[in-house]
């Protein structure tokens, strides 16, 4: 069956930590072509310090990655939108998941106030795709790709933080979404899980839909 992606101008990989954002967004950039819009952790530098110490760098780090997610937006989005697909590996819109696990109230109100400025001025995505995963598997990944800044990442923030994702998936309907048990899938060596999530990402056009695949 031949896919169309005609009507996707720009495709957002989320899920937490681990689970293969950046990997999918590549795959799907290599086969159907357009602009890689990816997450710039390495350059954050309050994040290895967070890791080791969350509470004294929670802020700091947060305000970086807003602020520089933002920016990649405006400027990929000003120049790119119009001429090529773009795919990104992270939604701008899912910043404040990380806030809420981090940020005390005071910085949760200092970080909402600028959060909802630069809000409005962003491109919201044809299609979101949201990936899940079991903590254990996302701890395997992590340690296996061996970045020196996740070192310190404990299994209970990931399990935190996908209860977060989840809730905020359950109830997002600002685009089409597709969520995907990603459990056993092997999308980076196993060409056939790829061409399934490929598939149901031609497919869908309206509303949200879960997905699990029966390998």
């Amino acid at each position: 069956m031949e896919l169309n992606f005609d009507h996707l101008r720009y495709i957002a990989v989320e899920g937490v930590i681990g689970v293969g954002k950046t990997s999918l967004a590549q795959k799907l950039q290599s086969a159907i072509g357009g602009s890689l819009l990816l997450e710039e952790f390495e350059e954050n530098p309050f994040l290895e310090d967070f890791y080791r110490e969350p509470a004294r760098y929670a802020f700091q780090t947060q305000l970086f990655f807003l602020l520089s997610r933002f920016r990649q937006q405006e400027h990929l989005f000003q120049y790119d939108m119009f001429e090529t697909r773009v795919i990104a590996d992270y939604m701008f819109h899912k910043d404040r998941i990380f806030a809420t696990q981090t940020l005390n109230s005071k910085e949760m109100n200092l970080y909402d106030m600028l959060a909802r400025i630069l809000e409005k001025r962003v491109t919201r995505p044809d299609l979101a795709i949201y990936l899940r995963c079991r903590t254990d598997r996302l701890m395997q990944n992590i340690a296996k790709r061996g970045r020196s800044y996740e070192k310190h990442i404990e299994s209970n923030y990931l399990t935190s933080l996908g209860r977060l994702y989840d809730e905020f998936f359950w109830n997002y309907d600002e685009t089409p979404l597709l969520i995907i048990n990603a459990e056993n899938l092997d999308f980076v060596n196993n060409d056939d899980h790829l061409q399934r999530i490929f598939q149901e990402i031609s497919r869908h056009r309206n509303g949200r839909k879960n997905v699990s695949f029966d390998l």
